[in-house]
């Protein structure tokens, strides 16, 4: 089987890379490095079943020899965390619609298998305890440029069913919740690196709003698994699936756990969101998937423990700060 994964170099895509390699894959990877690390596939160049190119999925020459080329198309390339959805709205859009419409064009061209990894932000506003995969898409208004992310992640998703539809490509939909682990960086707004991060330094944990939003936190090796039972199940084709963790806390839990785990005498403190992010950004109080659908269909259902997940990440942390002595192989 010869995989190809768009945005490959970054956090779930690399750990999607290392799986598909162990289980005997020819990988593909086209990135641009852009929210992609190449340090993040450097220890996979000297295997002969995984090649790395860099390109932009919006204007490569390379992308649809990589789509002729392979058996499925891993298309993970997106723009990634609030802070910069809400930095550079357009790039987003431009990157989530046409880099998609592109990939998904090339694929039906070709005839070649889709997995589109959506997400969580699809449902917008919607406080339903268990999110289905049915559910309504609850948005504010097109002014709050949160919710531009949310239309052009819902796009992608209609536009892969219309394919799926009428010319019979063959797609698999994962709307992802809040995934966690090692590799992954807190510069884009992701909350459990940049908890980890200040943790380390002894600067203060900064938590925005009042904490009481509840999430769920998903470990990635989670995630890349159930992605691959979900490729690979011939039933799943036209179909959305969440996936996620069904336990979940609050980001006050989250804070004093990671400051428990880290042994850090850090002190939390809460900032309000228009200090953050500016004035008129929203927010969900409650976001909590239902995975019934996943378990139904593979049997699999996410159980890393928390706790665990925060010890890795902050292995990895350390591993990156140069004052590190040691870290684990």
């Amino acid at each position: 089987m010869v995989s190809l994964i768009t945005g490959g170099a970054g956090f779930i895509g690399s750990h999607l890379a290392e799986r598909l390699l162990a289980g005997g894959d020819e990988v593909l990877v086209i990135d641009n490095f852009s929210t992609g690390r190449r340090e993040n596939v450097e220890h996979l160049l000297g295997n002969p079943r995984f090649r790395l190119v860099y390109g932009d999925i919006l204007d490569s020459e390379d992308l649809e020899l990589l789509i002729a080329g392979s058996d499925i198309v891993y298309h993970l390339a997106a723009a990634v965390g609030v802070k910069l959805v809400l930095s550079q709205p357009l790039e987003s859009l431009r990157i989530n619609v046409r880099g998609t419409e592109r990939v998904i064009e090339l694929a039906s061209c070709h005839r070649k298998k889709v997995f589109l990894a959506s997400t969580s932000e699809v449902y917008g506003k919607n406080g339903h305890r268990r999110l289905k995969e049915t559910d309504d898409r609850v948005l504010g208004p097109a002014t709050v440029t949160r919710w531009g992310y949310s239309i052009s992640k819902a796009f992608d998703e209609c536009l892969a069913l219309a394919y799926h539809q009428e010319a019979a490509l063959e797609v698999v939909i994962v709307r992802f919740f809040n995934i966690v682990g090692p590799r992954q960086t807190g510069r884009y707004g992701m909350v459990l690196p940049t908890f980890v991060r200040q943790a380390l330094s002894g600067e203060p944990i900064t938590v925005y709003g009042d904490g009481k939003q509840v999430r769920t936190f998903t470990y990635v090796g989670d995630a890349v698994e159930a992605t691959i039972k979900l490729a690979q199940h011939p039933k799943a084709v036209g179909e959305i699936f969440n996936v996620g963790s069904s336990d979940s806390l609050t980001i006050n839990q989250l804070a004093a756990l990671v400051k428990q785990e880290a042994g850090s005498s850090s002190e939390i403190v809460h900032i309000p969101y228009e200090e953050a992010y500016g004035a008129n950004f929203e927010d969900m109080r409650e976001r909590v998937p239902s995975v019934s659908k996943l378990r139904a269909f593979t049997g699999f259902e996410a159980g890393t423990p928390l706790d665990r997940v925060i010890r890795e990440v902050i292995e990895d942390c350390r591993c990156e700060r140069p004052e590190s002595v040691r870290c684990a192989a």
